[in-house]
């Protein structure tokens, strides 16, 4: 029998502060349990059945009688709190040192490839909110035309441009550039074209962002499903943040409704294999806004299309909801939260059991599920037993 895993990442739906929280100044943060009491509830009846009370309190969604999935809280072994990181250690891949950060800007070294490839020099240059960056320094871009570049407490390195100004296609090739040229100690985790479009007062991000990650410090789970000849599909900007290191097949997602298009096209169509998927709206169109509204409505968009997945779920499938990092509305930033994310598997034979553990576990899982084996040079527990 033909066998599939479905992983789902629904991005910065954390689920409880990890133990050490509080050294990125995240304590008490739990991004599902305050974007519920914000809201008055969530209502995922889909997300219930599975489990996802069961994991944790969470006003509106009680604990399944019993849960029909494999349900628990994952935890990063790692550093970081950031896509990269998560993603990277869902699939076995854990950092050893932190991807290096810049709270007071970009240094000279930094400031001097940029000046090079845009012929400016950039403007802002320091922590900043996204929309906000477009907003303080959107006029002056259009007019200077340097570039808006920012950071946050994350690995990252952001450049905004107005289309008009530096358009798409030549912003996407300066961060690939930029990407190429940052390494060593300067090897930020992402650099990240973030086009935008509009007049003063009226501007707005586009479609078109595009993350070029740093490579993976060591082997995943995909290398691993691939080792076993078995193809591996990324929906959304997983490709980007795994460099396309380990996927056979991309498919661009800027939207959940296109992460959700794709991966209902996967589960009619796909043979055998593995789909990493990333649902982006929680956290970049929702979650860095504290937009809880906006928040619980993508929710239930996920859920209305898990439900829809599940029931065309063949015996040899395997479908995990999970997380990358938290996005706490309660904080008192807007960057990303230290926290568990969650864990719901649904596969023949799951029995509704608890599992807590490593976000590695999800990768070992697929692995086990698709081939049988596991691979012991990756960390990783498979929860397909008791």
């Amino acid at each position: 029998m033909s066998r599939r895993a479905f992983v789902v990442v629904a991005d910065a739906v954390g689920v409880g502060a990890l133990p050490d929280a509080a050294e990125y100044g995240d304590a008490g943060a739990n991004t599902l349990a305050h974007v519920a009491e914000a809201e008055g509830g969530l209502r995922l009846p889909t997300l219930q059945r599975l489990g996802l009370g069961s994991i944790l309190p969470l006003r509106g969604v009680e604990p399944a009688a019993p849960p029909t999935a494999v349900h628990g809280r994952l935890a990063a072994a790692g550093p970081g709190k950031d896509s990269t990181t998560g993603h990277w250690e869902l699939m076995g891949v854990v950092t050893p040192h932190p991807l290096p950060t810049f709270p007071d800007g970009f240094p000279p070294e930094v400031i001097v490839h940029i000046e090079r490839l845009t012929g400016h020099a950039p403007l802002c240059n320091r922590p900043y909110d996204g929309l906000r960056a477009i907003d303080d320094f959107g006029a002056e871009h259009v007019t200077s035309r340097a570039p808006i570049v920012y950071t946050s407490q994350d690995s990252v390195l952001q450049v905004a441009a107005h289309d008009d100004v530096i358009p798409e296609s030549r912003l996407h090739a300066i961060c690939a550039e930029l990407r190429d040229v940052l390494v060593g100690d300067l090897a930020v985790g992402r650099v990240i074209a973030r086009p935008f479009t509009g007049t003063p007062g009226a501007f707005t991000r586009t479609d078109g962002r595009r993350d070029f990650a740093v490579r993976p410090p060591g082997r995943s789970y995909l290398q691993a499903v691939q080792d076993a000849g078995l193809p591996v599909h990324a929906v959304g900007k997983a490709w980007d943040l795994f460099a396309g290191v380990g996927i056979d097949v991309k498919h661009p997602a800027p939207t959940n409704a296109a992460g959700i298009a794709s991966v209902s096209m996967l589960v009619d169509a796909l043979d055998e294999g593995l789909v990493l998927t990333n649902l982006v709206e929680t956290d970049q169109v929702h979650g860095h806004r504290k937009d809880t509204a906006g928040f619980h409505r993508a929710l239930r968009e996920i859920d209305t299309a898990l439900s829809g997945w599940l029931r065309r779920m063949r015996p040899g499938d395997l479908l995990v909801v999970t997380a990358d990092h938290g996005v706490d509305p309660w904080a008192d930033h807007t960057d990303h939260t230290r926290e568990h994310v969650p864990l719901l598997a649904a596969f023949a034979g799951a029995g509704g059991r608890r599992h807590d553990g490593a976000m590695a576990d999800v990768g070992a899982s697929a692995l086990a599920w698709l081939t049988g084996t596991g691979d012991p040079a990756l960390p990783g527990t498979s929860f397909l037993v008791a």
